[in-house]
């Protein structure tokens, strides 16, 4: 999604399901259909769930996406008073907003993999956590704080992941590279009333 917005994607739907993916391309004639099951490109849609299909294809594009967990934890988000979107690609941006509009309390997200937590989702947290100092953590903020002691570099923390290593043994390294990336997107997303766009 980050690496959409910030190739100009003007719009993002998350959807939990790929019926309600299907049904809502159906009313929004145009918009390009993203998304992944087992990490694999939904048959028919438009786009998988690789950052490498998300360049220029995207630019000026509504984009409706379901993936296993992450669009699932954006919905279940919804009625939180402000939902931001970040990975490691835009760290440094998000730190910005953060920092500039000092939320009271903040609840990190990691949508994991199933049921299971995820090592790449939990080192991302971990990042954005170490730049918040004088922040009051919780025990699991503390947790995934510690992941960035044990991988000082983003790219060990996502070669060793679950994740990481299936998309390895795929021969999808290009995109664990491009995932490793910290902060060249300059982009947040913001999502309301269940749409994600560019944060201003």
């Amino acid at each position: 999604m980050i690496t959409g917005l910030s190739h100009g994607a003007r719009e993002i739907y998350p959807v939990r399901t790929i019926e309600e993916a299907r049904e809502l391309g159906l009313r929004k004639p145009g918009a390009l259909l993203g998304g992944e099951r087992l990490g694999e490109k939904i048959e028919g849609f438009d786009l998988g769930n690789s950052p490498l299909e998300y360049g220029e294809k995207v630019r000026g594009q509504v984009l409706i996406s379901t993936t296993t967990n992450g669009t699932v934890a954006l919905r279940a988000c919804e009625r939180a008073g402000r939902v931001l979107v970040g990975a490691l690609l835009n760290l440094r941006a998000l730190v910005a907003v953060l920092q500039r509009d000092a939320p009271e309390e903040l609840l990190v997200i990691c949508a994991g993999t199933f049921a299971n937590f995820a090592l790449e989702d939990g080192y991302a947290a971990g990042r954005l956590i170490e730049e918040f100092k004088e922040a009051r953590l919780s025990d699991a903020a503390r947790l995934v704080l510690g992941l960035t002691r044990v991988y000082p570099e983003a790219g060990l923390a996502l070669r060793a992941a679950d994740n990481g290593r299936v998309l390895l043994g795929k021969g999808r390294e290009a995109e664990v590279e491009w995932c490793s990336q910290v902060s060249c997107c300059e982009v947040v997303g913001e999502m309301s009333s269940g749409v994600i766009r560019a944060s201003v």
